[in-house]
């Protein structure tokens, strides 16, 4: 598993929060915020797979790109960026060592906490 950052998700997501589409929530309200799999479901039949990439800040370019498996560290509900969301992944990174990501995920709760 190469697990990089997504560079496209994370303009994505820079991108809403300057534009004010952000949820301000805590960092246990990710397990209720985020998409069930019939929400990423539905999102991808809709909008399709590079859309539902922009949502992801992980991409193991090793994996099929039109699965779920090459996708990690959501940050929204395909609509907004949750800052809880946000700090789970933050941690997660850290836990696994993906620093580039977990740096790009600090950088956007900064950015969030601007706001």
């Amino acid at each position: 598993m190469a697990i990089e950052l997504n560079e496209p998700a994370l303009r994505h997501a820079r991108s809403l929060v300057r534009d004010g589409k952000v949820v301000r929530d805590e960092r246990d309200d990710w397990s209720e915020a985020a998409p069930s799999a019939d929400d990423e479901n539905a999102f991808i039949d809709k909008e399709g797979w590079t859309q539902y990439s922009h949502w992801h800040l992980g991409i193991d370019r090793t994996e099929n790109s039109e699965t779920k498996k090459a996708y990690s560290f959501p940050f929204g509900d395909f609509r907004r960026v949750h800052r809880s969301g946000v700090i789970s992944g933050e941690s997660r990174a850290g836990q696994y060592d993906h620093t580039e990501i977990r740096d790009a995920l600090k950088s956007l709760l900064e950015l969030i906490d601007e706001g």
